[in-house]
């Protein structure tokens, strides 16, 4: 009996050992794909966070002056359209347990039927807008 014990534990250390070199070497093999979602993901927080001051920026410009242009209105609008975008995806993330496993499923879906949660810095520049409001 013991022997089984032994036998059997060695066995499941060799499958945890393939395992976690199957899980290696899949990693390895998307390290591209990886970094590169990574980056893009990066880049899309760094520029959302300069809109969201350039916003902050045009706000303020209206309180005093009563007035912004054509352009201030058009990136404002878009503005406040990837804000709600953000708070549709994030709030469910931080009030439902588990829906960090779920949202990437919302968005396939979501997309699938057409509709667009991404926020406009976060899509690739090689597709069209859907964001322009005019």
């Amino acid at each position: 009996m013991a022997e089984d014990k032994k036998k059997s534990n060695f066995e499941d250390s060799l499958i945890e050992i393939k395992r976690k070199s199957e899980f290696t070497l899949i990693l390895i093999k998307n390290k591209k794909k990886v970094s590169k979602a990574l980056v893009d993901f990066l880049i899309g927080v760094k520029n959302e966070a300069y809109d969201t001051k350039e916003t902050s920026r045009i706000i303020v410009k209206y309180l005093y002056q009563q007035k912004i242009t054509k352009d201030e209105e058009k990136h404002l609008k878009v503005q406040v359209y990837d804000v709600f975008k953000i708070l549709g995806v994030g709030v469910p993330f931080m009030l439902i347990p588990g829906a960090s496993i779920i949202i990437p499923f919302i968005l396939k879906v979501a997309e699938k039927k057409g509709i667009d949660l991404y926020p406009s810095n976060f899509k690739s520049k090689d597709k069209p807008d859907a964001t322009t409001l005019e």
